[in-house]
Parts: C-alpha cells; structure tokens; sequence
C-alpha cells in the first residue's frame, strides 16, 4: 500500500494523526474529536479538530466505525505511522536482562528456540514465533563416552561447530573399550556428510558385511543413528507460542476475525513461507493487515527480524503476530534486541 508522504500534511494535521494512532494503539478504541481537545493540549475547539480529522479521513489515513465515532488509523495510516513517525522505545534494562538471562539458560538449542518463542509472547502479549529452516549440517566428528554401566554419552560435532549430545543405552554385552573403536568408526564415515548421507553408508556397510564390527558395536551405531535420524525429522521448522494472547476481551468483540487468525496459523507451511521473506531480506521487515496475503482476512500484523550466527550468516527468523494495534514502538525494539541475544546463544 502507498501512504501519502508526510510533508503533505500540515504540522497541525501531523501532530493530530500522531495522537489518533498512538491513543488508539493504546486503547484500541477509536478517538474522538472530544479527546483530542480535551486531552492533546492541542488548543483547538472541537469542531476544528473534526475538520482537520475528515481530512485526514479523506486522505485514507483515518476511518470511522460508525458515523458518531471517533477516528482509528487504517493500515495506510499505519504504515505512514511505523514508517516515518514511530519513536521506538528501547527496551529497559529488566526487560533485556530478562531477555538474555532466559536465552543463555543451557540446553540444547531447540530449547533455547521454544524459550523465544514463549518468550516474545510474554513480552509482546502478542503470538511468537521462530522459524529454523531445514538444514542439513555436514558432519565432523562423533564420540561416544560411557557414562556408567548402562548408557553412553554420544556427541555429534558439525563442521560449522554445532554440538549435539544424546544419552543412548549401551547394550549389555557391549564393552566399553570397544567404544573407541565405535567412535573411529562413526567419524570415518560421518565427516563431511548430512546424517542422512552418512546414516546410509553406516547401513549399507552393516548389510553387507563391511563394518568389521562386532554385533554390540553395531547394535550401537544403529541405536545412536537412528536417534539422530529421528531427531532431525521431528525438529520443529515453526515454533509458534501464545495464541491464547490473542484471545482478549476486545478480541471477543471480533471473534471471526481472531478465528481466522488461528486458523492462519495452523498452516504452519504459509507462516513459514510468509517469514521468509525476512529471512531473505535480511532485515526487520513489519507486514501490516492485507499488506501480506496470509493475514489479510485476519487484520493482523506481523512483525520479524531474522537471527544470525556470529559470524553473521542468517540462520531463521523470529517475530510475533497479533492485532493490526500492536505496541509497534514497543515490540518493534525488543524482536529486534530478542533476534541479537538469540544469535549470541546459537554461537
């Protein structure tokens, strides 16, 4: 959508439009002429305020629900709004502390992926949500170390210097100098192969004969590749936290609209696609109403910011989704600084 520029607007009619969108955000409920005069120390008599508020309607920047209403933005004025009039408000120091604190907890990444996501709704009252695209990391390394007598501690390096850990049962008549062996083997065949790749050349030497493997150690690499072959399947592409927040009291008033909005985001496959037009932009990018099809029936906004590694290669997206009335000024920053802390913990 096209929003006409600011330098068309009077100061006067600029300094009106900021307090309709910003009382109205912060409301959700439309803003009266009375208000305005009332309360916008703009020392203007109502009826000035109504001429200056059916220009702005007449520009498409503002509408009226009904005739004897106040004015709320439309998502051009919103636009125009986000676009070129928005103060963002960093987030405070609690606010980032709390960010970096839930983020730096340890664990495995997915963990770490879940925790944004819940995270951001907290934050933002809205829905969060991560996305992490498939990938398939080339492998460098695989160890297995007994932990006790019944289970073994097996840890997969990639070549891009992500470690994973899984806890595995060591057969009965498994011996634990065999491990070694176990471990030599797996890297041989997993350096610098996917998984899928070195799964596949593991299986094929264990049916033919070739692994010159006893039967515990190949019992083992089988046990551990497929708990790896399955995690990697499972992994959530789309983590999406919080949709009772989308569930208020003004929410009730419009109950189709937050119906079709769940339903949005049930085809996880579209909310996917829709973010990744962040991820391939490289940049915070905030779609609001019909500006994106997936969300157009639903009124709602989305706003998202990809995360990067530290060597600075975008590795997913994150953001949230809820109303067209979000606190833009507010979650704007803190997707922004959640997206920061997020690449520090991937490493």
């Amino acid at each position: 959508m096209n929003s006409p520029p600011l330098t068309d607007l009077s100061d006067r009619a600029r300094e009106i439009f900021r307090l309709v969108v910003e009382g109205y955000l912060d409301s959700g409920i439309p803003v009266g002429s009375k208000t305005l005069a009332g309360e916008g120390g703009l020392n203007l008599s109502p009826a000035s305020i109504r001429n200056v508020l059916a220009d702005l309607e007449t520009r498409g920047l503002l509408s009226a629900p009904h005739t004897s209403a106040g004015r709320m933005p439309t998502e051009t004025g919103l636009r125009l709004f986000v676009d070129a009039m928005m103060q963002v408000a960093e987030p405070t120091r609690e606010e980032r502390a709390a960010i970096e604190q839930r983020l730096s907890e340890p664990g495995p990444i997915e963990r770490a992926l879940e925790e944004t996501s819940a995270l951001l709704s907290d934050l933002s009252g809205a829905a969060g949500m991560v996305m992490v695209p498939r990938r398939e990391p080339r492998l460098a390394q695989v160890s297995l170390t007994p932990l006790d007598a019944s289970r073994v501690l097996a840890v997969l390096v990639g070549e891009d210097g992500h470690v994973e850990n899984r806890i595995l049962p060591l057969p009965a008549e498994a011996l634990r100098s065999s491990l070694e062996q176990v471990s030599n083997y797996l890297t041989a065949r997993a350096a610098g192969r996917t998984l899928a790749e070195a799964a596949h050349l593991v299986e094929s030497e264990i049916a033919s004969g070739k692994s010159a493997l006893d039967e515990a150690s190949r019992d083992l690499v089988r046990r551990g590749i497929a708990t790896w072959t399955e995690d990697a399947a499972n992994r959530p592409v789309l983590i999406v936290r919080g949709q009772a927040n989308l569930l208020d009291e003004s929410a009730l008033a419009d109950i189709d609209r937050v119906r079709s909005l769940l339903d949005d985001l049930e085809n996880k496959q579209s909310v996917s696609e829709l973010l990744e037009r962040a991820r391939q932009a490289e940049a915070m990018r905030i779609f609001i109403g019909s500006e994106n099809r997936l969300f157009s029936l639903s009124g709602s906004s989305v706003i998202a910011a990809p995360y990067r590694d530290r060597e600075g290669k975008v590795v997913g997206v994150l953001g949230v989704i809820g109303p067209t009335r979000l606190n833009y000024a507010r979650v704007v920053p803190m997707v922004d600084f959640t997206a920061r802390s997020l690449g520090k913990r991937i490493g």
